[in-house]
């Protein structure tokens, strides 16, 4: 799938395990509100360790340039009513890093465990893909298992653990836990595409 080629690929609606359907599409400046919205609903166990503030309206604004200037490319998820969920890629303009992406997925508690977060990787892996990135990385901290877990399921493996090197929002130093997973080698090692 081509950069070019994104844009016609969504919107698109996904089934979930539990029967509810949500649309996918390309993130736009027409999101940030319900983008907004979406993060300020979050519990506050789930904001201490986001890498931005995303409740804060000038990070969104940030978001959205990143996304003008391809810095970023984002999934966002939503059922009839909100935003639930969303996925993105960022790139790092440096010369020497630019077929790295890091990839950043957060689903709304409702709809957790139900195959949004697994479709949404899952698409933000195609994406990558057409944006020519060789290598993904993912960021968490090293008291989150349950993240681990679900990005280990998908192939990602512990690349790093820094000690102390996050801080989150209440202020407590975090280990920080570094995993990666070739995007060429998704494809080429599963029997089907990621469904829910």
């Amino acid at each position: 799938m081509a950069i070019n080629q994104l844009s016609e690929r969504y919107p698109q609606d996904v089934t979930l395990s539990d029967g509810r359907k949500v649309q996918l599409r390309l993130m736009t400046a027409d999101d940030r509100d319900a983008v907004l919205g979406f993060a300020r609903s979050l519990p506050e166990e789930d904001l201490l360790f986001l890498r931005v503030d995303v409740t804060q309206d000038a990070v969104v604004d940030d978001w959205i340039a990143n996304l003008a200037s391809g810095s970023s490319t984002s999934l966002v998820a939503y059922d009839d009513e909100a935003l639930v969920g969303y996925a993105t890629v960022h790139r790092n303009q440096a010369p020497w890093t630019r077929r790295v992406g890091e990839i950043r997925v957060n689903i709304g508690p409702d709809y957790r465990g139900k195959g949004l977060g697994k479709n949404l990787t899952g698409q933000i892996f195609d994406v990558a893909r057409a944006l020519g990135l060789k290598k993904v990385m993912a960021n968490m901290t090293s008291d989150q298992p349950g993240a681990q877990a679900a990005f280990r399921r998908l192939g990602f493996v512990p690349e790093a653990l820094l000690a102390d090197y996050v801080e989150d929002r209440n202020g407590t130093s975090r280990d920080l836990v570094i995993m990666s997973y070739d995007v060429d080698g998704l494809t080429d090692q599963m029997d089907e595409p990621l469904t829910v």
